[in-house]
């Protein structure tokens, strides 16, 4: 019933007098202290799904994560995660906080977790869940399970949708443009450009304004290489994925994506 190792089941009914409902709490209870015992492990493994419902309206990708990749590797430990993602799509979660509350043939999905955890003894659970909301959005799983990749476009386009979902796989860009790159990411990239532009000797002396256009340069460089749209296509590296996009649909744009990977 719980999946734990006989020595355990029976000293849990030992230490609950035969009691079998009791037995499964304490056996829980013992999940948790494993839980807690073991929060300084890395969980680098586990397995990566990403789904959309039926309408491809909404898409989810999320980790259950492992510590090994013998457990991660494991047939039951796949289809355990494969029904965490079923049961995210069709109860709408929005959070992990949502989907751990989320019952399994009468089990929550967090209990579900713990009897897991007692009965492998590993550090497992739901470590990363993104979600997007788009008139259409197409998801792919690489490598594996290793990888989950959403995309959200604002009209319907499988075929661009699993393009985009494969560039962004392969590419891993940090956002849709330039525009979209948070303020936080430039001026970290504006600040490693800037020192080592002055570390260079051949720069030395040169006045700020100089070594500000320099910087400015080299940002779009970043833009070019690490934006979704203007990155060479990989199918086509003549061509932006932003002009292949056109291509196929002048009216099509890429609103969002998210990609969650192990480790």
């Amino acid at each position: 019933m719980t999946g734990a190792g006989m020595m355990d089941c029976r000293k849990a009914l030992t230490e609950n007098n035969g009691d079998v409902e009791a037995a499964i709490d304490w056996l829980r209870k013992k999940g948790q202290k494993v839980a807690a015992l073991r929060g300084d492990r890395e969980a680098k493994e586990g397995v990566v799904l990403a789904k959309t419902t039926a309408d491809n309206k909404t898409g989810i990708t999320l980790c259950v994560s492992s510590e090994t990749d013998f457990v991660s590797k494991n047939a039951e430990f796949i289809a355990f995660a494969q029904s965490i993602m079923d049961a995210a799509i069709s109860s709408n979660v929005k959070s992990v906080d949502e989907l751990n509350e989320v019952e399994i043939n009468g089990a929550k999905i967090a209990d579900l977790i713990n009897d897991k955890l007692a009965s492998i003894g590993e550090k497992i659970g739901v470590s990363k869940f993104e979600r997007i909301d788009a008139e259409f959005v197409s998801s792919y799983i690489h490598g594996a399970n290793r990888m989950g990749v959403l995309v959200g476009l604002n009209k319907e386009n499988p075929e661009v949708g699993k393009d985009m979902a494969m560039q962004i796989a392969a590419m891993n860009p940090v956002a849709v443009d330039s525009s979209s790159v948070s303020a936080e990411v430039i001026e970290r990239e504006k600040g490693i450009i800037v020192d080592l532009i002055k570390n260079d000797p051949k720069m030395a002396g040169k006045p700020d304004e100089m070594i500000s256009k320099i910087a400015e340069g080299k940002l779009n460089s970043f833009f070019k290489e690490s934006t979704l749209l203007a990155q060479a296509f990989v199918k086509d590296g003549a061509l932006s994925v932003g002009d292949y996009i056109k291509s196929k649909d002048a009216d099509l744009k890429v609103l969002s994506f998210k990609r969650v990977a192990l480790g």
